[in-house]
């Protein structure tokens, strides 16, 4: 059986996709995820756990006109899979291969050279700032990571959370 990832090229092929053929597809990028981080090294899970977040906001979205900003570099695997990169994924973190994080130098679709956290919403809201200024209506979306769980209050804690 043909995976539907071979289908997907970019973001107007996801677009065409039934939400069957999008949990098909799901499966396959956790497939390429999972076998490119165990030869290459990388972010396993922060990228496994944002494959349907990635698949809907792109589904959704008119990507690259919408912007998207990653607050945590580390989960754009997918993003770079749906966003005409996936046949560079072997190359994922090696030398003079693809970014382990978004780079602007790589793809019109990585907005914000990024890397581990906090820089997202800044960031969305300059890139806010200056389409009204240019009076252009693209959506600005910015992805919140894994690792805003360690912050409270703009602060960085040192402590583990704990519930109560």
């Amino acid at each position: 059986m043909e995976k539907i990832l071979n289908r997907v090229n970019n973001t107007e092929d996801l677009k065409k996709l039934t939400l069957r053929e999008k949990e098909i597809l799901a499966k396959d990028i956790r497939e390429l995820v999972i076998d490119t981080v165990s030869k290459n090294g990388g972010h396993l899970a922060s990228n496994l756990g944002v494959v349907e977040l990635t698949i809907a906001i792109h589904s959704i979205f008119d990507t690259p006109n919408d912007k998207i900003i990653w607050d945590v570099g580390h989960q754009s695997y997918v993003h770079k899979i749906l966003t005409g990169r996936k046949d560079k994924m072997p190359t994922l973190r090696k030398f003079g291969g693809m970014a382990g994080f978004p780079k602007s130098c790589e793809s019109v679709y990585d907005n914000f050279d990024t890397g581990h956290s906090s820089t997202s919403i800044s960031a969305a809201l300059g890139m806010a700032v200056a389409r009204d200024l240019r009076g252009t209506k693209e959506n600005i979306i910015a992805i919140i990571g894994d690792r805003s769980s360690n912050r409270r209050n703009g602060i960085r804690s040192t402590k583990p959370c704990r519930s109560y």
